[in-house]
């Protein structure tokens, strides 16, 4: 019978007792949190929140970066009974609000003083929201809030005067029962909450670790937001899971100072940091002196040549082995030290990983083990194995989940990873599981060896290389409201940011031309002129002043002609076909990103 996440966590610590259960930074240096004291603190926090009222199926909303707290608080609330809802703290107070009243929540948690402050704004109104806790120090709790450390020392007493309850609500929770609310953007309006059961996180856990080798000795540095279903379910409930110590990086900018400290030998990440990564060793090589410069690239190539080799199933011959390990020596180990010198292997998700990354890294001696999953699947379906990876694919289905391509090559799976539904939104759950099986909106195909290999989007939904989804559609909606706007087209899939292609409204612009006396003559001069960029950056500063900061659009170019249905770049119902719009204006578009963020 499937565990419950709480569990999961429970039974880690009776097993283990790891002296090292988690790991923080602290004014004094690193901490290391035993087992034992983390299993007293998710109690007295269980107990802290039950005193404010928080019952089983109640919703307790979660802002905050990681941090030991955030895992505190996942734990107790999903080991009570209750439902967690994380929510990024890069979302705006507006987007913030609607998941709170969407839920429904009860109790929400917030970090910083900034966070609760966003907190405050957004629950403006909400009597649902009874309680506002605050981790860090902030202005004397009043009101409705209160702080992380006071919940802590109420649950305390309340531990101290029933010292068997939480045991009891534990035991009460079942494994088909909800524990989390995780919400999506949507391709065309609000976001959707997929609703994930204990034994839908579990079941992806317990798969996984057959896939994955993770034993107690191993540490894993924790950087991608635990929001994220990804970080959530292998950065933190597996690594419990396997006994894995977990530290928390300070911050992303600090995870190559962090891994130095705590010598990880496993991390989860996006496609993004190892490209970051990627840059920033290829930037400090290329800043070498001729022979230094000479011998990584000579020892990279030597690296590299032997990955692909393993990479197509060939065997290594003798010369270039021997190469590879003396590169190994010159090169490898010296950027492996930047990263704490112990990393066994890194996991990627979230997006694409360009092969030419992956083959840099095994090269270097990081194997990176790429997979493919959603937030509605719990959320891996395929993942690459240590020594039978290859680029471009995502790897065989992991063991209990079902995977095969649909109708327009559609990827659909089935099995007990998948979600319960979307909370509220039966009409959404009706069309995204038919018939047992759940559709990703993603094509694909399966290799002759069972390797998944991502295609195309069915759905326009884009993807950053960071792992970030962003909904195009809305947002181009609302640049076409502005006079000097005909057509919009937003792109960023696979890509470090956001980009749009506009379409000016060319009698408007024209007019304002005349007024200011400039030449019509040639519209391409025209719409290169300052003068008439500012007018288009002075729309889009707008826009983005009211989004999050992964959607906002960084760089953009004017296209001097309306889009037609007769070129192919628009449906006959008028819609933009998107890859068409990739393929034709590539120039254009890869300017965007190769001339500066």
């Amino acid at each position: 019978m499937p565990r419950t996440l709480i569990r999961l966590f429970l039974d880690t610590v009776e097993k283990h007792h790891k002296p090292a259960q988690f790991m923080r930074k602290t004014a004094s240096g690193w901490e290391s949190i035993p087992a034992d004291r983390a299993a007293l603190d998710v109690e007295r926090l269980a107990h802290g929140l039950r005193a404010l009222g928080v019952q089983p199926g109640d919703r307790v909303a979660l802002v905050s970066e990681n941090r030991y707290e955030w895992a505190l608080t996942d734990l107790a609330t999903v080991g009570m009974g209750a439902v967690l809802v994380p929510i990024y703290p890069t979302l705006t107070a507006e987007q913030s609000r609607y998941i709170l009243g969407n839920a429904e929540v009860k109790v929400a948690i917030a970090s910083t003083p900034a966070q609760l402050d966003k907190l405050r704004t957004a629950t403006a109104g909400m009597a649902h929201v009874e309680t506002l806790i605050a981790m860090d120090p902030s202005p004397p709790a009043q009101g409705r809030e209160r702080s992380f450390a006071d919940v802590c020392a109420q649950g305390e007493q309340a531990r101290a005067a029933a010292p068997t309850a939480f045991r009891q609500w534990v035991d009460a929770v079942r494994p088909e029962q909800l524990a989390t609310i995780i919400y999506t953007s949507g391709t065309t309006g609000e976001p959707k909450g997929a609703m994930l059961s204990h034994s839908n996180i579990v079941s992806n856990v317990e798969s996984c670790l057959q896939v994955f080798d993770l034993n107690p000795a191993d540490t894993s540095l924790c950087f991608l937001p635990l929001c994220h279903i990804l970080e959530r379910m292998a950065g933190m409930y597996a690594m419990i899971a396997a006994g894995v110590t977990v530290a928390y990086a300070q911050s992303l900018e600090t995870v190559a100072a962090d891994a130095q400290d705590v010598h990880p030998t496993v991390m989860t990440g996006v496609p993004r940091f190892y490209e970051k990564v990627y840059a920033r060793v290829m930037e400090n090589a290329l800043s070498q002196p001729p022979l230094r410069k000479a011998i990584f690239f000579w020892g990279l190539k030597a690296g590299t040549e032997a990955a692909r080799l393993r990479f197509e199933r060939r065997p290594v011959p003798a010369g270039l082995a021997f190469r590879a390990r003396i590169a190994d020596r010159l090169v490898g180990a010296k950027v492996r030290a930047r990263v704490g010198g112990c990393l066994r292997f890194c996991i990627s998700g979230g997006a694409p990983l360009a092969p030419k990354i992956m083959e840099f890294f095994y090269g270097i001696g990081i194997p990176i083990l790429e997979g493919y999953g959603l937030t509605e699947t719990s959320p891996v379906i395929c993942v690459n194995r240590l020594g039978e990876a290859k680029p471009g694919a995502v790897g065989p289905p992991i063991p209990n989940v079902e995977a095969r391509i649909g109708d327009e090559g559609e990827i659909l799976t089935r099995g007990p990873h998948v979600m319960m539904g979307y909370y509220k939104n039966d009409a959404a759950t009706a069309a995204a599981i038919r018939d047992g099986w759940f559709h990703t909106g993603d094509v694909g195909q399966f290799d002759s060896d069972g390797f998944l290999r991502i295609t195309d989007r069915l759905k326009d939904l884009l993807v950053t290389s960071g792992g970030k989804k962003v909904a195009p559609q809305p947002l181009e909606g609302r640049l076409k409201t502005s006079k000097w706007i005909a057509e919009a087209v937003m792109l960023g899939d696979q890509q470090p940011y956001c980009v749009a292609l506009l379409v000016p409204n060319f009698v408007n612009l024209e007019l304002e031309a005349k007024a200011r006396g400039w030449d019509l003559s040639d519209r391409r001069a025209l719409l290169r002129r300052p003068e008439v960029r500012a007018i288009y950056q002075a729309e889009l500063d707008a826009l983005n002043a009211t989004l999050s900061s992964f959607e906002t659009i960084k760089k953009f170019d004017l296209l001097d002609r309306d889009l037609s249905a007769e070129a192919g770049e628009l449906t006959p119902t008028l819609k933009v076909r998107r890859k068409v719009i990739r393929e034709k204006f590539a120039t254009l578009i890869d300017g965007m990103y190769h001339t500066g963020a």
